[in-house]
């Protein structure tokens, strides 16, 4: 309950790189993060690529409860996901319009996130259920679940001030 997740999105590394000199020069933003760090126990930060397979777009609603799925993968099988998660999330637009699927470039290595977008958890269950009728969904799951070392799952409601509110 006590964690907060920022998605940001850049168009490119150079993007990236104009906006980390534009937060170490703005007096503001430096004011804000000695701040911040004061009410920080731990912080982390990847540099994702989207899946060209699965671009990221916004939600097709405001609100409703985001889940953000993670997968540590054995070193080398990331092609090997990449190709099983191309049929599978097919499947799952059946059911559900997935909103992203990012892996690691910078930070801790071999990880995919994936992220959805639900009403409600009784929404969530049905539409995980529904997707095992799906010719293909068992199969894709059959396939990945060998190559992950370790997965978790977090249930994220929009702050106040988020775009997905």
């Amino acid at each position: 309950l006590d964690t907060a997740v920022h998605i940001w999105e850049y168009k490119g590394y150079p993007a990236l790189s104009a906006a980390y000199l534009t937060y170490r020069s703005d007096p503001e933003y430096q004011r804000l993060h000695r701040k911040m760090l004061s009410l920080l126990r731990s912080r982390k930060s990847q540099i994702m690529l989207e899946f060209q397979f699965w671009p990221t777009h916004p939600p097709a609603s405001k609100g409703g409860l985001y889940e953000l799925r993670s997968y540590m993968l054995k070193s080398g099988t990331l092609l090997e996901w990449e190709q099983n998660w191309r049929i599978g999330v097919e499947c799952r637009k059946h059911h559900e319009v997935p909103m992203g699927a990012w892996f690691s470039q910078l930070g801790d290595l071999n990880q995919v996130h994936h992220l959805w977008q639900y009403p409600d958890l009784q929404v969530r269950k049905e539409v995980r259920e529904s997707a095992w009728s799906e010719n293909g969904w068992p199969e894709t799951v059959l396939n990945t679940v060998p190559l992950i070392q370790k997965m978790s799952s977090r249930i994220m409601l929009p702050m106040s001030f988020s775009s997905l509110k």
